[in-house]
């Protein structure tokens, strides 16, 4: 039931994101989502594409290792692509191959993480010995809307967003992951929400430049 329920709100999320409002992102298929799907096919059809990508991608899901600078062997297992401490990405796998990155929320999505944080607290707050760089925040940022261009996915809190933004967002159950709730520059944690929100304007500038 849950593997139906989080396919649900996966379907929920990408008509959101597309403009389609389905009601709550709760893994119900009742006549909200029902018609927000037609609705948001219709479009689509109209723009001369499918509902969403051939390789079924439509979310990105930003993250930190909670670790180095450097990605490790679990990194390399866990995420379809990672920036080092110096903005440079490297991608161990394809996209479409499935990563344990985002808790029963992995389908469809591209794990993007940020190599950084290591020994890091949220309360109380330290940034531990790898605070995230500036660097990386702005290839997060680049890297995202190279991949909203390549799957036509649309910078939303839907369907760009960070782990911490996963449960309140499309309520799938996570175990207290507040990654990326802090940026460079700031000095705690604030509502993952609204920091996703200051990422989303960062990728929406990058768009802009294409």
């Amino acid at each position: 039931m849950t593997a139906v329920m989080n396919a649900v709100r996966a379907r929920q999320a990408r008509c959101a994101a597309l403009g389609f409002w389905p009601g709550p992102i709760d893994g119900i298929d009742g006549p909200r989502t029902r018609a927000a799907h037609a609705a948001a096919i219709e479009a689509q059809r109209a723009k001369g594409l499918p509902f969403q990508h051939p390789t079924g991608i439509a979310r990105i899901h930003w993250h930190w290792t909670a670790g180095g600078y450097t990605p490790n062997t679990v990194d390399l297992r866990s995420y379809h692509a990672l920036i080092d401490g110096e903005g440079r990405i490297r991608w161990p796998v394809d996209p479409t191959t499935t990563r344990s990155h985002t808790l029963n929320a992995n389908g469809g999505a591209i794990g993007l993480s940020i190599c950084a944080m290591a020994g890091a607290q949220e309360r109380p707050f330290a940034w531990g010995k790898a605070p995230i760089t500036p660097a990386q925040v702005s290839a997060l940022a680049r890297e995202t809307a190279r991949l909203c261009r390549t799957y036509d996915i649309p910078v939303s809190r839907w369907s760009t967003l960070s782990h911490a933004e996963i449960q309140p967002t499309l309520g799938v159950a996570q175990k207290n992951k507040w990654d990326i709730t802090v940026l460079p520059g700031m000095s705690a944690p604030a509502d993952p929400i609204t920091v996703g929100d200051r990422l989303r304007d960062l990728v929406a500038r990058e768009l802009s430049t294409f």
